[in-house]
């Protein structure tokens, strides 16, 4: 039991560290920070910054391998997180014209995080 509980600690510390080095990342590229840790209609966005006109609901993934990083966001992933991206636009109409994308950033050991822009379609329907 307890060791189940100190791996589900570490899993959390090593996401939480890697959603801020993202969003450290993100704020050297410039954009700027909308919510942290968003969860609603069953699904949480890691991130949601805007810069310029575009407003990019991120997807943190910390894996020992960039490439398994974003092979690890899976069909079902997107949906929830499309349905958590849907909500957060209901409740802010302000970004209704704006220009919206599904962005992934990818930490591993010892790599300079991986901005994917674009990195799967929202499902807004």
């Amino acid at each position: 039991m307890r060791g189940a509980l100190e791996r589900r600690r570490a899993t959390f510390l090593r996401g939480y560290r890697a959603e801020r080095i993202a969003l450290l990342f993100l704020l050297l590229k410039g954009y700027r920070p909308l919510a942290q840790r968003y969860a609603a209609a069953g699904g949480e966005i890691d991130l949601i910054v805007m810069r310029g006109d575009t407003i990019s609901f991120v997807e943190v993934k910390a894996r020992g391998l960039m490439d398994d990083a974003l092979t690890a966001i899976t069909p079902g992933k997107r949906r929830r997180f499309s349905r958590a991206a849907r909500a957060w636009l209901s409740r802010n109409p302000w970004a209704e014209t704006k220009t919206w994308r599904a962005d992934a950033v990818c930490v591993a050991p010892r790599r300079w995080p991986q901005h994917v822009p674009a990195a799967f379609e929202l499902e807004m329907s």
